[in-house]
């Protein structure tokens, strides 16, 4: 079968198109064959060696496709079921420790750029009944993320005040979760055709932090100097300072990523202390945050936002295209 594989040496040629095996499920095992992956910020990082990884690693956390064979003692897999894979796969449900956390596809395993995979029946769970495979691909991490971040660390309630930050995947997913449960949200980008783009998605104010770079200030103007209840914290160091002055005092300000850099590590102690502010790192989540999204997905008919796709062997142009920061929502890699 084809596999794209990430070769550790210098210069800008590390991704090849190679081979792979994935030979019949043994015991508690099933058999896949890749229909779509999508692409998240981590993948770049590790595709540019940023983050280090073994020689041929398989790429991708994200992958969506049909059984083609379930091994002996599988239970809830049969042959047809559209499934899609799981980020976490030693985080099954409840309390994990990060030494447990390293295993995840693409990273610390092989990942789903690849034709077929044989994985143990939990590295998966059933795709939503609503969307394609090519829809169920973009959900492992951005989706799961923020799930976890809004609904499960944050108990989103109706009524309250959602802050997204840019057109990513975690952001929109985090937009229309937000917007299902009833709450109003503000978000954030540089691009007026974009900020149109939100506003049709459902956010109710946007700004664009190009004309307002002090935007935390404009977050207080438009909740009448209260701030926000619920911050997804994308951005990293660069950011947070905004999002802190932007946050409601008792605020919940999920830390997700760093996407606009880490030029800058200081931290306004002094605005958080007085705020009250709960700062929680997420790291995606469990295969049960996963399982209850799903159904909260085929419940309301979410539909995730998808920019554009590639075949398997663009892989590195589909890389140049999110490292770019020009795409809106989720980029696919069709298999």
């Amino acid at each position: 079968m084809r596999a794209m594989r990430i070769r550790q040496a210098p210069g800008p040629d590390r991704l090849y198109l190679g081979t792979a095996m994935a030979p019949p499920p043994g015991p508690g095992q099933i058999r896949v064959r890749l229909r779509a992956a999508s692409l998240n910020f981590r993948d770049n990082l590790v595709a540019t060696g940023v983050f280090p990884a073994a020689d041929g690693l398989i790429p991708l956390s994200d992958g969506a496709g049909e059984v083609i064979e379930a091994g002996a003692g599988v239970t809830g897999f049969k042959p047809g079921d559209h499934v899609v894979s799981v980020f976490h796969t030693a985080w099954l449900d409840g309390q994990i420790e990060r030494g447990q956390l390293t295993r995840s596809p693409g990273g610390g395993a092989d990942g789903f750029a690849c034709d077929f995979a044989t994985r143990p029946a939990t590295d998966f769970t059933l795709a939503p009944q609503s969307l394609t495979l090519r829809e169920a691909a973009t959900l492992p991490c951005a989706g799961v993320t923020a799930w976890r971040a809004l609904v499960v660390d944050g108990a989103v309630k109706p009524g309250a005040r959602v802050l997204v930050q840019g057109t990513g995947g975690v952001s929109l997913f985090a937009l229309q979760f937000a917007k299902a449960a009833g709450a109003t949200v503000i978000a954030t980008t540089s691009s007026g055709e974009k900020a149109a783009r939100l506003k049709a998605l459902g956010a109710d104010h946007v700004i664009n932090y190009r004309d307002e770079p002090q935007w935390g200030q404009a977050v207080l103007d438009i909740t009448g100097g209260f701030g926000v209840d619920h911050i997804m914290e994308v951005g990293g160091p660069n950011t947070l300072a905004q999002s802190l002055l932007a946050a409601r005092t008792g605020a919940h300000i999920a830390i997700i990523g760093a996407v606009a850099g880490f030029e800058t590590d200081a931290m306004p102690f002094a605005l958080v202390q007085a705020k009250r502010l709960r700062l929680q790192g997420v790291t995606v989540g469990s295969r049960k945050d996963q399982l209850d999204m799903i159904r909260a997905i085929d419940a309301i008919k979410l539909k995730p936002v998808i920019d554009r796709g590639f075949a398997l062997p663009d892989l590195a142009a589909a890389l140049r295209h999110l490292a770019s920061g020009q795409g809106f929502g989720k980029i696919c890699i069709d298999i």
